[in-house]
């Protein structure tokens, strides 16, 4: 499997998540968003010529108070540069192969590249129900949402991880994913 960017001219209407948001987003949106709006980049896993799955990461940033205190006490008290993962699914006939952690690692690689680039603290994903225990097996957490919580309807919740706590394993799977490009 070779994750890399996402191409203009890669062909995305065969990729299957069975979330039909995210589908539509993919198929739809992400060539736009990337190559017109400049609103962020998606990196595909591409295994045997066919897209198995995608992230889409941008930069943003988070409020100092809406990280748990234990984080929050050390960093300045203005808001926080960060990696945002916007997006990021598996397609179906993939799924239990690993390319969701495989994705996951290659955008924490991203965010420690991000750090000594330009500053980051940390990865900010808002996830689903669904997939909030995946994130918190890599360490996320929950952070407080500041405003814009719907009650009529489940949100994504927000999960925050530190910088200091993206291991070294990610850095070292984005070097040599971006090697391989």
């Amino acid at each position: 499997m070779r994750i890399r960017r996402l191409g203009k001219a890669d062909d995305r209407s065969g990729f299957h998540s069975g979330q039909p948001d995210l589908d539509r987003w993919f198929h739809r949106f992400a060539g736009q968003n990337q190559f017109r709006h400049y609103l962020g980049v998606t990196y595909v896993a591409e295994s045997g010529g066919e897209l198995v799955g995608f992230v889409t990461v941008t930069p943003s940033m988070i409020e100092i108070d809406a990280l748990p205190p234990r984080l929050a006490k050390r960093l300045p008290r203005y808001p926080l540069p960060v990696l945002r993962i916007a997006r990021l699914a598996v397609s179906a006939r993939a799924r239990g192969q690993g390319v969701g952690q495989r994705l996951l690692r290659f955008a924490l690689g991203l965010a420690r590249r991000t750090a000594t680039d330009s500053g980051c603290v940390g990865v900010v994903v808002d996830a689903k129900a669904d997939a909030q225990s995946f994130y918190g097996r890599f360490g996320f957490e929950p952070v407080e949402t500041i405003e814009g919580i719907l009650a009529e309807r489940p949100e994504p919740r927000p999960m925050f991880l530190p910088l200091s706590a993206i291991p070294q394993a990610a850095a070292d799977s984005y070097a040599e994913t971006k090697a391989k490009s």
